[in-house]
């Protein structure tokens, strides 16, 4: 009968608890992602395939289907469109126009809005939808 201690230690970790602790870390990392929505005007944008993005500071101008004008998801009627886009771009240098336009509404309708950005000589890129292979 062998009543002596063993002289080796084995480390042990108590993980009973990790299991709820990923749970709830799970649960609320699917809850806030659900509530992070960039962009919520609802838009269907013409689609593309993929090019590059844009990583300088942006402007978001979009243009619904009934041709209501939304600057960084406020909305702005069409006769304070150009005042607006102005005052918008002197916040920022070298200011990008991100425009964001039904693919329902005319050509036209997008060179109205185009010819703003060239009559303040700003950039402007038009946001698209990619093309799923």
């Amino acid at each position: 009968m062998n009543l002596r201690k063993s002289k080796y230690y084995t480390a042990e970790v108590y993980t009973g608890s990790l299991n709820d602790i990923m749970f709830f870390l799970l649960l609320f990392f699917l809850i806030v992602s659900t509530l992070v929505n960039p962009s919520v005007i609802k838009l269907l944008l013409p689609k593309s395939p993929p090019a590059q993005t844009i990583s300088k500071q942006q402007i978001s101008l979009s243009v619904t289907e009934d041709k209501r004008f939304y600057l960084n998801n406020k909305e702005i009627n069409l006769e304070n469109l150009e005042p607006e886009l102005m005052d918008a771009c002197k916040t920022v240098s070298d200011p990008t126009i991100v425009l964001r336009i039904d693919n329902s509404l005319s050509i036209q309708d997008l060179v109205d809005v185009l010819q703003l950005g060239n009559k303040m000589k700003v950039k402007m890129v038009l946001a698209t939808k990619t093309i799923k292979n």
